[in-house]
This record gives structure tokens, C-alpha cells and sequence, in this order.
């Protein structure tokens, strides 16, 4: 049986995916954490061999919050910003057929052994309803009403889950959990300005991934989005955002269905881009 790879936060960085596929084994298969562009040195160029991977059956690609925002700026609704590289995407010959690739790309995967998404879960889901709540948003973005959900995705409100939320309220935050999501408190109140590490959540906030009592604890989740953690191997949590576009590498771990010990999974680094705005 091919091995199967979680890989990192890759952020349009073309070189090292290019690297990195030479480097794992040649029949392995390997998921893509989300953020497949922007701020790296070619976002088109790794999102054609992303597109060529996923269609060879070489890999599956997970949407993060930058791949959801080329298409809000595609869509007309959001101006690029400063440290923005998706600008070659909007003008290459085969625009529509990479934005088409990209809005039919899963939020969420699991083979009910084990999770894979960008940012993170909620503690009330349990793998099921993370599952069925990513496929609602997958559903939206492969309308004909997408744009009506981009023009609705951004906002901070709701930060917390109710069953009952209908509509727009209830596709952002699910969208907001599953792609930008660090910390929250107990009870799944979520904050979103926070990028630093473990220790420095706001007061009442903590990762989500250690929420006592957390419904997918049992559920081996691989997880990118979050930079400052670099790579992180816990019980049945493995974090794989490892900075490829600030300097750091382009991780891939060895999937396991076993739930063994994470220290035990191969692991596999290339260099990441030099970028010029790192501190």
C-alpha cells in the first residue's frame, strides 16, 4: 500500500513543492493542508502542479484561508494586498479552470480514522458533523450562488456554534473554524487576531486542540494554518504549518491509521523560501 503524506501550509511556494516531490517516495500520495497560495515566489506555478498532482490521483488539496481569499478577489469582491502573489493566477491563460479546480476542493477529509483540515475543530463536533459542516460550505462554493457566499464569508460574528444557525451565519463560521481558527475558550467562543503561540492566547482562550473533552480527541488530526507553532507532535494532534514562506520548511508526515505514536511517523522537510519581509 502507498504511504500517504500530510504536507504543510506550501503558500505558493513552487520550488519547494517541486523539491519535495522528488524527495518522497515515487507511488506515495500526499494532502495538502490548505493555503496552497499567496505570499510565496510563484503562486501559479504551484497551484498548476498542485491541479496536475490532484488530477494524476497524486494528491487532494484541503482550502485555507488564502485559497478562499484568491477567490473572493477573483470573484471581484476583495482587493489584493501588499504582500499578496496571486496577481499571476488572475491573468494566466487558464484562470477559469484553475479557480473552477480550486472551488471544488474539500474543506475537510477523513477516512473515519483520521482528520485532516487546515485550521481546526470546534470541541462540540464530533468527526461526523465536521465532515457533514465542511461539506455544506463545499457544497455553497460549487453553486452557481458562490459569489453570493464570498461576498458573505468575511466577518468575525458569529465566533461561536449553535445548531440552530441558518444561512450565511452558519457557512462563516464553519468557515472561519475550519480555516482560521487558533484559539477559543472551553466552550468554543473563538478569537481570531492571535497568531502566537501556545502560551499567549488571550486570557480565557486556549488552542483548540486542547479543549478538555474535545469530540475528535480520539481522532488523529493533522492540522496546518499556524506558523508560530512550527512542527508540533502530540497525542492525535500533529501540527504541519512550518513557515515554508517566512524561511522555514515544507513538511509532509506520514499518515497513520493506527493512531501510533506521532515520533514514529516519517518525516520529510525541504527548504522553504528565503522570503524578503521575514524577520
Amino acid at each position: 500500500m502507498s504511504k500517504i503524506y500530510a504536507v504543510g501550509d506550501l503558500q505558493g511556494c513552487a520550488p519547494s513543492l517541486k523539491a519535495l516531490v522528488k524527495k518522497l517516495p515515487k507511488k506515495s500520495k500526499m494532502i495538502f493542508l490548505g493555503d496552497l497560495v499567496n505570499r510565496g515566489p510563484d503562486s501559479l506555478g504551484a497551484l498548476r502542479q498542485l491541479k496536475a498532482l490532484q488530477e494524476s490521483g497524486r494528491a487532494e488539496c484541503i482550502l485555507g484561508n488564502h485559497d478562499l481569499h484568491l477567490l473572493a478577489i477573483d470573484a471581484g469582491l476583495r482587493k489584493s494586498k501588499g504582500l499578496d502573489t496571486i496577481e499571476p493566477i488572475l491573468s494566466a491563460p487558464d484562470r477559469k479552470e484553475l479557480i473552477a479546480w480550486i472551488r471544488n476542493r474539500p474543506l475537510a477529509l477523513s477516512n473515519g480514522k483520521v482528520l485532516t483540515v487546515h485550521a481546526g475543530v470546534l470541541p462540540q463536533w464530533d468527526l461526523q458533523q465536521t465532515i457533514e459542516c465542511a461539506q455544506e460550505v463545499e457544497k455553497t462554493l460549487r453553486g452557481k450562488s458562490y459569489k453570493d457566499f464570498l461576498a458573505n464569508m468575511y466577518g468575525n460574528t458569529p465566533n461561536q456554534w449553535s445548531n440552530s444557525l441558518k444561512g450565511y451565519e452558519r457557512l462563516r463560521v464553519i468557515t472561519n473554524t475550519l480555516t482560521r481558527m487558533r484559539f477559543c475558550t472551553p466552550t468554543g467562543k473563538m478569537e481570531f487576531a492571535s497568531k502566537e503561540g501556545l502560551e499567549q492566547g488571550p486570557k480565557g482562550y486556549i488552542p483548540w486542540f486542547t479543549v478538555p473533552n474535545r469530540k475528535t480527541q480520539n481522532i488523529l488530526t493533522y492540522f496546518g494554518h499556524w506558523s508560530t507553532l512550527g512542527l508540533l507532535r502530540q497525542d492525535n494532534v500533529i501540527g504541519l504549518d512550518t513557515g515554508c514562506v517566512w524561511g522555514g520548511k515544507l513538511s509532509a508526515l506520514e499518515i497513520s491509521n493506527s493512531n501510533k505514536d506521532s515520533k514514529n511517523l516519517e518525516l520529510i522537510q525541504v527548504s522553504g523560501y528565503d522570503h524578503p519581509l521575514r524577520m
